[in-house]
């Protein structure tokens, strides 16, 4: 797949600013878990992080169970998805429709998938977060939660890109893979993946564009995935052979999927700075 047409740059966004992948904004940030200064997220109070993120002394059976447990969050679009991942497995995951309702569903979600396992805030041991492209509001809500518990606990931030996450939940193949999010206003958010060294790695993008311009630009056979509607299904259709449609469940963005690209860059040493970690939208150019 080329480039042609007007290209739109990925660009890191202050916190406070508007605009992730044309979505408006919804609110600002919260506080930190003990109370620190770090703004309010539209409705999520101080009060709502600490009842997740409380200091307790852990009995010494639920600390060992959770020396090693990643918490994975994404609200980057209408899709929300939360895991815990030990390093070895996923324990728990949930991935449900939020349309706007990240706010009030996910605090509440994540208290329930530590009280699956019989285990707090306390015992978390690392925090990964969706950075976008993605909704302005979905991205405030997930960065606001994750660094919130990041800062509060002293635990390892990774902040990866929304469309890494569904590219890693596809198998391997020679092909090209192109991840779709939805923009709204008619535009997708793409990037286009190859397989090398074992994992899908970024080759082009993130960038803005629309189904029509895609399709024009896909001259060789491309896999695709993510979120793909029925605007998207025809015109890809329309492409016979050099176009093929992944299943729906493996287009589905899943949090554990998210969890263990977080647990690889922790293994290598590798953390990011949860006061420069910014959310990725994308504009295009002017």
């Amino acid at each position: 797949m080329g480039g042609a047409g007007a290209a739109p740059g990925a660009v890191r966004a202050p916190m406070d600013q508007v605009g992730v992948c044309g979505l408006d904004s919804a609110g600002p940030l919260f506080r930190s878990a003990r109370g620190a200064s770090y703004g309010t997220a539209a409705g999520i109070s101080s009060r709502g992080l600490r009842g997740v993120g409380r200091t307790q002394k852990p009995e010494s059976k639920k600390q060992e169970a959770g020396d090693r447990m990643l918490v994975a969050i994404d609200t980057a679009t209408d899709y929300a998805s939360l895991a815990l991942h030990d390093g070895f497995q996923v324990l728990v995951e949930h991935t449900w429709e939020s349309p706007r309702r990240h706010t009030v569903e996910l605090l509440p979600r994540l208290a329930a998938a530590l009280e699956q396992l019989g285990l707090r805030a306390d015992h978390l041991s690392g925090v990964a977060v969706t950075q976008g492209p993605g909704s302005f509001t979905g991205l405030r809500v997930g960065m606001a939660v994750a660094k919130g518990l990041a800062l509060a606990r002293g635990l390892p931030l990774i902040g990866v890109p929304t469309l890494d996450v569904v590219a890693a939940a596809q198998g391997r193949d020679r092909r090209p893979l192109c991840a779709v999010l939805q923009a709204g206003r008619g535009r997708i958010c793409t990037a286009i993946y190859r397989w090398r060294g074992g994992e899908w790695r970024l080759r082009e993008g993130p960038r803005l564009t629309t189904w029509s311009a895609l399709a024009e630009e896909t001259t060789s056979p491309t896999l695709f995935c993510g979120e793909v509607d029925l605007v998207g299904a025809e015109a890809l259709a329309a492409l016979g052979e050099l176009a093929v449609l992944l299943p729906a469940a493996t287009r589905l963005r899943r949090a554990g999927f998210l969890a263990e690209i977080a647990w690889r860059r922790l293994n290598r040493g590798e953390a990011d700075d949860p006061a420069t970690l910014t959310p990725i939208y994308l504009q295009y150019p002017t």
